[in-house]
């Protein structure tokens, strides 16, 4: 295996503010290996070249404006123009602790493989809502438990807030698609049809900000829903009963409770059982009761956002046999030419 360098990928839509604390971050790693920082920024408004500027006498940094063409597309074009032969993708919300290139190294000098994906944590400054919504995305009571575990981490499909691809992986399957949410487990799915390894470094995490409030929490997991359909769609063999749990979950629920007007409380006691799990567990992880209880109401969110858009994708894609691409335009970008 040649040496490892490593090109840090980050594409960048008006958020100077977010670019800033992951640059401070990776000036702080460990410097247990050689690496360089990509910055693209995708068709911006407001851009981050002077914060970029500011650390150019302290990491080994690149700056490239495009127009705006999608998240996965800007990271193809920071790994065309990269010099390392292993690429690190990150959000602009992340937050690297200063351990995480070194065990990324050490994993990978180890057990080698061409695709990873690590998982996300909340950090202590963050907020209660980020917090919880933190825990309704990695918990594995939720829907955090269909994207893998340390069981069965080789099935896993990496993440593109916290992935790594090698050139070669990314040579040999051009990269990422221009659908988004979406284009990461698409990628590892094509990846695996290669021939190409992936795998889960539980120990590699993030501090993943999500700046974001509850009604852009419904349309990120609302999206997602929508996705999946269309994945399953293209890979039918990936296609798995457990991606109908959050609208089982949805419209279950809906049933306890009318079912309650009709003295029938067994169903509704279920899910209370369910709520009571997930609240202990909250409030164990993050030893908050205002995170526990709004962790609650992000699962609800979860459920109820990504069960409707898969209802919804699946209904049209398998009953109406539409055109996902023409269907669903808005999950699509169009490609810089």
């Amino acid at each position: 295996m040649e040496t490892l360098y490593y090109s840090f990928i980050i594409p960048v839509y008006n958020r100077p503010d977010e670019i800033k604390e992951l640059l401070e971050s990776l000036n702080n790693l460990e410097q247990s290996v050689s690496f360089e920082v990509v910055i693209v920024e995708d068709g911006s408004t407001l851009d981050c070249k002077a914060v970029v500027d500011n650390f150019k006498h302290e990491l080994k940094i690149s700056y490239y404006y495009k127009p705006n063409t999608g998240p996965g597309d800007s990271r193809n074009y920071g790994m065309s123009m990269a010099k390392g032969n292993y690429f690190i993708i990150l959000d602009s919300d992340c937050v690297l602790p200063k351990q995480y290139l070194k065990i990324v190294n050490t994993f990978l000098l180890d057990d080698y493989v061409d695709c990873y994906g690590g998982p996300d944590a909340a950090h202590v400054s963050f907020s209660n809502l980020q917090k919880a919504i933190n825990f309704a995305m990695t918990s594995f009571i939720t829907t955090g438990g269909i994207r893998g575990s340390k069981a069965n981490n080789k099935k896993f499909q990496p993440r593109s807030f916290n992935m790594g691809l090698s050139k070669n992986a990314f040579i040999a399957s051009g990269g990422f698609g221009n659908i988004h949410p979406g284009e990461d487990p698409d990628l590892s799915i094509r990846l695996v049809n290669l021939g190409f390894e992936t795998k889960l470094i539980s120990d590699a995490f993030v501090y993943h900000k999500r700046r974001i409030s509850w009604r852009k929490f419904y349309n990120q997991v609302y999206k997602f829903g929508l996705v999946r359909p269309i994945l399953n769609f293209w890979h039918p063999e990936t296609e798995r009963m457990i991606f109908w749990f959050p609208t089982v979950f949805s419209l279950g629920f809906i049933i306890a409770i009318i079912a309650l007007f009709f003295y029938y409380n067994k169903l509704f006691l279920c899910y209370l059982i369910y709520l009571v799990i997930a609240f202990i567990l909250a409030l164990y992880r993050t030893k908050s009761l205002s995170v526990a209880l709004n962790a609650i109401f992000a699962i609800f969110i979860q459920f109820f956002g990504y069960g409707f858009g898969f209802l919804k994708s699946t209904f049209a894609i398998k009953i109406l046999n539409k055109d996902p691409k023409r269907y669903f335009s808005d999950l699509f970008f169009n490609h810089a030419n």
